[in-house]
């Protein structure tokens, strides 16, 4: 399982019209080959910053799959308008894990 990772800035005054634009567009994510879910994270200490984070089977699944796709295009046509500069992007795997994350 490989992840990937969105640092995402909004626009001020942006977040409400942001997180609805996710909300529509997580469908897309979930339809799309190797995608094993999405899920949008509100950064705490930084004000109008979010992480996009979305498990795929593979890089390729992602970069070629699912950016090569209408879907992404989509996805840009609802949220894109809210960036204030565009997503910094990578990819991870796991290494090391806990038993229980959930604690």
């Amino acid at each position: 399982m490989i992840f990937e990772t969105a640092q995402i800035e909004v626009l001020p005054g942006h977040a409400a019209d942001f997180e609805a634009g996710v909300a529509q567009a997580l469908p897309l994510f979930a339809r799309a080959r190797g995608c094993g879910g999405a899920e949008l994270h509100r950064v705490i200490e930084t004000e109008n910053r979010y992480v996009l984070l979305v498990r795929w089977e593979t890089v390729d699944d992602h970069l070629i799959g699912f950016r090569q796709s209408e879907d992404f295009q989509t996805w840009r046509q609802l949220v894109g308008s809210h960036f204030a500069r565009p997503p910094e992007v990578f990819h991870t795997e796991t290494t090391g894990k806990s038993a229980d994350l959930s604690r």
